[in-house]
């Protein structure tokens, strides 16, 4: 199994997934600082140039929640059983894949690399994320975990983009989500989220944010 890796929130959730499952794997770094996600090679591995991706045995995946639907449904962990439970395991599990994962990553790019401060811009997407924040903070009011009394992928996919709440809110992070911070600091706690954490230090990558990164992450605006 190989694992194409960078540190961001999309890659750290399958990261997890991958710990707990206690899976060997390769771990292939892609310097999306340097625009390698960009290189023809790993465009076969990921027509859409983004990590994560995984080759599993004769399978190729690209976009964090299939593999994370990929993994959990093979190995038949960290999924509910009963369709009743499955049902809502998809809805919480798509909600963060369309809502709260790119609203949370325009609000970074707003925040922190838009070439000039568009108010509006910076705005909408803060708000959206306050939104979705919220509306997980409802449910885990009244629930363990997103699904329920079990801990499961979907949970896993709210931990990738936590883990950047403080680059979206400031030091105040998730405090104004108590529920959501509650779950988060669980997760954390988890043996297998400490190894994922750890795999940024088994490969070496740029961390200087300059023009060549933003001409890697951003080659629309060139």
């Amino acid at each position: 199994m190989q694992f194409y890796f960078h540190p961001s929130p999309n890659p750290m959730k399958v990261a997890l997934l991958l710990e707990e499952l206690q899976l060997p794997f390769e771990l292939i770094a892609v310097d999306t600082f340097k625009g390698e996600q960009h290189s023809p090679a790993f465009r076969k591995v990921n027509p859409n140039g983004k990590v994560p991706a995984l080759a599993d045995g004769e399978s190729t995946l690209f976009d964090s929640q299939a593999i994370l639907l990929h993994l959990a449904e093979k190995h038949q962990r960290f999924l509910p059983t009963s369709v009743e439970a499955r049902a809502e395991l998809l809805s919480w599990l798509f909600f963060i894949a369309t809502g709260l994962s790119p609203f949370s990553g325009q609000a970074v790019h707003f925040l922190h690399h838009a070439p000039e401060a568009l108010p509006y811009a910076r705005n909408r997407y803060l708000k959206e994320v306050e939104r979705h924040y919220a509306i997980l903070d409802e449910r885990l009011a009244n629930s363990r975990y997103l699904v329920g009394g079990a801990y499961s992928i979907a949970d896993m996919a709210l931990w990738g983009w936590a883990n950047y709440a403080p680059y979206i809110f400031g030091e105040q992070g998730l405090d104004a989500y108590p529920n959501v911070k509650r779950l988060f600091d669980e997760i954390s706690a988890r043996p297998a989220a400490q190894r994922a954490h750890g795999l940024k230090d088994k490969v070496t990558l740029k961390a200087e944010f300059d023009e060549e990164t933003r001409r890697a992450l951003f080659p629309q605006n060139t």
